[in-house]
């Protein structure tokens, strides 16, 4: 059988040249532009979504005397970490330093249960906005379909995603500093994940719901749950919190910022 012949070499030359010309074209073409932040177009459904207008305020209420709220079931160097911090507060009456002595915000979960500085909801496409009075902090979750980077930055507030189940939103929290505690004098690993499920009370508008569960294989024996609830003041403001005017931790003669 006799080999196949060589196409001419007009063919060779006319196929490079067609190939050519499908490459710029590709090149040439308009590329897809990224989704915008504030996309146009969507904002109609934002209005199904509850109402969460104004600005919220946590009910608290202080332990009865001689009490604690019940705490995460903290184990190993965190276990041991908590009990020294507990033997500093009561050899000093409580003056122990902490990151936010020094204007540092207290990040999650500390943020969500700061009884004396409200907090709003903003709702805009693909997004919802805590935006705090204490510190001035915001807190994005991300609304849009996004998972969890693979290599998250980790921040005071972590990496937050969040879908809608009915009129509750469901927000996923992973990517937390440790600077950030779990609570006063209690640590935690970089594998703390959080969730939380906001949602109005039942039959009571104007109270707002979030049940949390932390989670930390190093930290935690077991995961820990906690509720908080807030009140609806709908025609309140935020008010400018500069923590770096200094109004309150007493500084000394030489300078030294003290810790109460």
């Amino acid at each position: 059988m006799s080999a196949r012949a060589a196409p001419p070499q007009r063919w060779v030359a006319a196929l490079a040249a067609a190939a050519a010309l499908a490459a710029n074209a590709a090149a040439a073409a308009p590329k897809a532009a990224p989704i915008a932040a504030q996309p146009r177009g969507h904002y109609a459904a934002l209005d199904a979504l509850p109402d969460w207008g104004g600005v919220w305020v946590l009910n608290f209420t202080p332990p009865a005397p001689g009490t604690a709220p019940a705490g995460p079931d903290l184990k190993g160097t965190y276990l041991e970490h908590y009990k020294a911090w507990q033997d500093q507060v009561r050899a000093t009456g409580g003056q122990v330093p902490r990151h936010a002595s020094y204007c540092l915000p207290p990040g999650m979960p500390g943020i969500m249960g700061v009884p004396q500085y409200p907090l709003e909801f903003l709702f805009t496409p693909g997004r919802v906005t805590l935006h705090f009075e204490a510190w001035m902090q915001w807190r994005t979750i991300w609304t849009d379909g996004r998972g969890h980077a693979q290599d998250l930055d980790p921040g005071f507030y972590g990496h937050s995603i969040g879908h809608w189940e009915g009129a509750t939103l469901v927000v996923d929290t992973i990517g937390i500093k440790e600077a950030a505690a779990l609570g006063f004098g209690i640590a935690h690993s970089p594998a703390l994940h959080l969730v939380e499920r906001m949602h109005l009370a039942a039959g009571d508008p104007d109270t707002l719901v979030v049940e949390m569960t932390a989670e930390d294989p190093q930290a935690l024996n077991a995961p820990w749950h906690t509720t908080h609830t807030y009140h609806r003041v709908r025609d309140g403001e935020l008010l400018e919190f500069i923590c770096e005017e200094n109004d309150r931790n007493p500084v000394d003669a030489a300078g030294k910022t003290g810790f109460e």
